[in-house]
Parts: structure tokens; sequence; C-alpha cells
């Protein structure tokens, strides 16, 4: 067959014939994101920006490849999320079910806890006495206790006041159970309204405090002390970078 020939056939080449062919190229994939991949992938735990920077080519923009691999993997089975200023795959919200045995809490939290951690969450930081106020009723050692376990509250500091109450705060395995980036991510007073969870008959002046998980101690908090190891009160020690 001759080359002319061949050249006319190719303009009549059926429109499928063409869309096979150019799904068929393979695009080149940036080498950061394949790297971002690889670590996000092979990590059990969410990695910080500066630990991902770091393996990344020099004059990597991170904040545009991070994004770039977000909007990739959208629509997948398998989203890019920040949890606590860390980065993550998790599975897609809508295919949640399909692992429902897997990540169903046996133990279920009773009201009180889950006031107890609501509070919390809104007031950090904020002593037994003070969660009772606000809640109008005794809180049980247990529901504080149960909360400890579950490793969604910390012991942050003393109050400096009589007595010298413990503080108890949030954690970063709170944020991560509750898929949240940071605690400011709760939902406010018109969100809640909004779901209903709220309804018009609320009191004159009632207002949903703006959370604030900074780990800073405040001016009215002193640190815990080594005794306080005695108490089981002390902070889990975080492992060093690298190991």
């Amino acid at each position: 067959m001759s080359l002319a020939k061949r050249k006319i056939m190719s303009r009549h080449e059926p429109e499928e014939a063409v869309e096979a062919r150019a799904e068929a190229v393979v695009e080149v994939r940036p080498e950061e994101l394949r790297i971002l991949e690889a670590m996000l992938f092979a990590s059990s735990e969410p990695i910080n920006e500066k630990d991902l920077a770091a393996r990344l080519p020099e004059g990597t923009n991170l904040a545009g490849a991070l994004e770039r691999l977000r909007e990739d993997y959208a629509n997948r089975g398998v989203n890019l999320v920040r949890i606590d200023g860390k980065w993550t795959f998790r599975t897609a919200t809508d295919l949640s079910w399909l692992l429902s045995k897997e990540t169903t809490e046996k133990r279920k939290l009773s009201r009180a806890a889950i006031e107890t951690l609501a509070i919390i969450a809104y007031h950090q930081p904020v002593t037994r006495s003070e969660i009772e106020e606000l809640r109008g009723v005794s809180t049980s050692a247990g529901s504080v206790d149960v909360l400890l376990e579950t490793g969604w509250i910390r012991p942050r500091g003393r109050r400096k006041s009589p007595g010298r109450p413990v503080t108890y705060g949030t954690t970063a395995d709170f944020l991560s159970h509750f898929g949240l980036d940071q605690v400011g991510d709760l939902p406010g007073l018109e969100e809640l309204k909004g779901s209903g969870m709220f309804d018009g008959r609320l009191p004159p002046g009632f207002s949903v405090p703006m959370p604030s998980d900074d780990a800073a101690l405040r001016d009215d908090e002193d640190p815990l002390e080594p005794s306080d190891l005695d108490l089981g009160l002390a902070p889990r020690a975080e492992p060093a970078s690298g190991d």
C-alpha cells in the first residue's frame, strides 16, 4: 500500500479508534505528586507538611502539589484530607459504610459522657467543677475517665485557684476521629440551628463559644507536676522525630 493511500485512510479513521488511541497516551505524572502519593500511602499516620516537604525536590510548591493531589482524588474511593494540620488518605465519606464493621465503636458513650465531651471541646481548658456548672448536674468520675481512655481528651494543667483543679482539653485523636482539621471547625450556633439540634426557644443571650485547642497554657493555668505521673494525669510522651 502506497504512503499516499495510508495518509488518505488515516484522515478517515473512525472516531472511536482516534479516541481509543488518545486514551492510550499515558500522562506523565509530575514527580512531586508521585512522591507525595508514595509517602502518604505508605504511612499509617497523617504526615505533617514539614516532613512532606523534606522529601520533595527543591523548589517544589508544596501547597500547590497537595491541592492538585486533593483534586485528583476528590472523586475516587479514597480522598486526601487534612486533619490536625497533617495530611492523610481516608476512605471517601460516601463509601464509609463498606467499612462499618471494622470501624463501629463497640462501647457507646453515655449521654453524660457525650455532654462532657461537648463541653470540653467548646470550653477548653475546663475543670470538672466548671463542667458540672455548665451541665447543671454533677459529673461522675466515670464520664471523664472514659473520655481519657478513648484518648479524646487530656489533662492540660492545673487551674490557679483554690484546690488547683486539673484542666482538660481535646487531643489530636479527637480531631482524627471526627474528621476535623482543627477544633475551630466544630459547628457554631447557626450551623447547629440549621441541623435542627436547637429550636427557636433558646434563652436570651444564649451563645456557642468559638472553640480553641491552643496547646499553650493560659495565664490562669499551671503546668502539671511530676507527682501527677502517679495519678496518671501527665500527658503521654510524644515519640521523637524519626522514631
